[in-house]
């Protein structure tokens, strides 16, 4: 059995960003033999019940699943997410930021932190939040560097 499994993957559902659908990543993931697939669209997790529902259509002969469904996001992560004027000189400086459900209390600070990101955060097509939220919901959230927009790669 593989012992790789994507922990950064984008659908359709980030826009612009991601083009695989939920079903081919599934097909391509059992056909790997990969154990686990995260999602992780940009500020949203609009094909979440999808991605787990397609996960229990492909089971094995004892009914486990065949790759276990991981939902995460990745979160554009600013300083203050209730600033919404900015200048040519300060610009609205953000990073990305992959956190992945670990439970089912993870799962609800990801929603939760997702929906603050547009009701409190949402700056231009951004849906953004901040350290401070992160913080008051981190529990059953695992955290990666990310990607190039991530603050570690920005920063070194």
């Amino acid at each position: 059995m593989c012992r790789f499994s994507h922990l950064h993957v984008h659908t359709q559902f980030s826009l612009l960003d991601g083009a695989a659908s939920i079903q081919s990543l599934y097909q391509k993931s059992i056909k790997e033999g990969m154990p686990a697939l995260a999602i992780t669209d940009h500020g949203n997790m609009f094909g979440a019940f999808e991605f787990v529902s397609e996960a229990y259509k492909h089971k094995n002969e004892d009914g486990s699943l065949k790759v276990k469904p991981i939902i995460g996001c990745e979160f554009y992560v600013v300083e203050d997410r209730t600033r919404k004027t900015f200048t040519k000189e300060q610009k609205d400086e953000r990073y990305h930021q992959v956190l992945l459900a670990k439970n089912a209390t993870g799962y609800q600070n990801l929603v939760k932190l997702t929906s603050l990101g547009y009701i409190e955060g949402m700056y231009s097509k951004y849906p953004r939040i901040d350290k401070q939220l992160i913080e008051r919901y981190h529990e059953g959230l695992i955290a990666t560097t990310c990607c190039i927009g991530a603050y570690v790669p920005q920063t070194i």
